[in-house]
């Protein structure tokens, strides 16, 4: 949440690339509360609302600022991404263990982030992303729940990636590490990232 809040202040003030950059922290830190809050054994129905009014603050809030401009229909474009975050949030549920329905939103979030960073911001392309990633999330499809610090080896590697590139922030090739993991989700749901724990 403190990730999301700090990116919608440096949306409003100008600071785009940094905007960007704070919400792929979130998303680093989304796959890993779970992980931690089991560890510690602190899992609770407070825990899980928290997580929800933090996953739409950074994925949600944060992330549909990344999409504001002077433009009416860029705004709107704004707001129809928020509320199907939400609508994602809400509607989750498959009721199916370790598979939800409709995109989660931290993939989404990841892809439009890193796109933004590597085309600089490019509306028209930020737009066109948008649109099909509102589509994804309000989708019927199945995606797999999978546990990424708690499964197999190389997905605890790939989050190491992850980490590790975060001091590379300034470079072209850490942008497309996250473009490509996220989208690997989207690609490949059920062969890559649908074991179970």
């Amino acid at each position: 949440m403190v990730m999301g809040m700090a990116s919608i202040l440096c949306s409003l003030n100008g600071h785009h690339h940094a905007a960007c950059w704070l919400v792929l922290i979130g998303y680093l830190l989304d796959l890993a509360d779970g992980a931690v809050a089991r560890q510690l054994n602190a899992c609770s129905a407070l825990g899980a609302k928290l997580d929800d009014f933090a996953d739409f603050t950074t994925f949600g809030i944060a992330t549909s600022l990344l999409l504001r401009t002077n433009e009416l229909m860029d705004n709107i474009l704004c707001m129809c991404y928020a509320l199907s975050v939400f609508v994602r949030l809400c509607f989750f549920s498959s009721g199916i263990p370790f598979m939800y329905r409709g995109l989660p939103c931290i993939y989404s979030s990841a892809i439009l982030s890193s796109a933004s960073l590597l085309s600089g911001g490019n509306m028209a392309v930020l737009r066109i992303i948008a649109v099909a990633m509102i589509l994804f999330m309000i989708s019927q499809n199945f995606y797999p729940h999978d546990r990424v610090l708690e499964s197999q080896a190389w997905k605890k590697v790939v989050y190491a990636g992850g980490i590790a590139m975060l001091f590379c922030s300034s470079f072209a090739p850490a942008c497309l590490y996250y473009l490509l993991w996220s989208v690997s989700y989207i690609l490949f749901p059920t062969s890559l990232w649908s074991s179970k724990v």
